[in-house]
């Protein structure tokens, strides 16, 4: 019987989500993306409780319950966390995506950084600050600053210019307070493509920096 605990825990989250969700009765789209972020940080955190709980001989119930109360609490931070991001940051380049567990900061490297160079544009400094000036709103978080390009040009001066462009805009996080270890930075170089490399069209989607936010569990 024992090993049918966890699933049933979901089960029982996601069961409770679905019969309170506000957004099944307004039919408010935001409300229903709202919801599902803070539902989802609910069904990680009740699946981390769960394994707290039976890796130390305790309850897992009772941890996975714990858990998905934090979840939720993470999940609802984060929504409020992205929107403010959102709303602060004046360049409408510059996207945010809650991925349940973490932010995703994205800006695109065309807006950032003159081509091939790493020194960060001055008008995109304020927009740095702003998600800097969030950090330090919601201190309980660390941050990667992670470079991407496409593939133009050879792949070791890919990776060369994906860590340096990481490292600029690191240290503008750190130049706006955000203390140095809090963040890690990250090159990928042409690793890790989100579009097609074979047009033009794919290869700006392909060259950015993400800031992702991750909060501490």
């Amino acid at each position: 019987m024992r090993r049918f605990t966890i699933p049933l825990v979901i089960l029982s989250v996601a069961t409770l989500g679905a019969c309170t969700d506000p957004a099944y009765v307004t039919g408010d789209q935001e409300a229903r993306d709202e919801y599902r972020n803070t539902k989802g940080g609910a069904i990680i955190g009740g699946l981390v409780g769960a394994g707290v709980g039976k890796a130390t001989g305790g309850n897992v119930l009772a941890g996975a319950a714990i858990g998905a109360g934090v979840g939720a609490i993470i999940g609802h931070d984060l929504d409020q966390q992205a929107q403010e991001i959102r709303d602060d940051v004046g360049n409408n380049g510059v996207t945010v995506e809650n991925a349940g567990d973490r932010l995703i900061v994205t800006l695109p490297q065309d807006l950032v950084f003159e081509s091939d160079s790493y020194v960060v544009r001055p008008d995109l400094v304020n927009d740095i600050g702003a998600v800097a000036d969030s950090l330090k709103k919601y201190p309980d978080s660390v941050v990667q600053v992670i470079g991407h390009t496409d593939s133009s040009g050879s792949a070791e001066h890919n990776q060369t210019l994906s860590e340096r462009r990481a490292n600029a805009v690191a240290d503008k996080l750190m130049d706006a307070g955000i203390a140095f270890e809090r963040i890690e930075t990250v090159g990928k170089g042409e690793n890790e493509p989100v579009a097609s490399n074979l047009n033009e069209e794919g290869k700006a989607k392909n060259r950015r920096v993400e800031i992702v936010i991750l909060p501490n569990a």
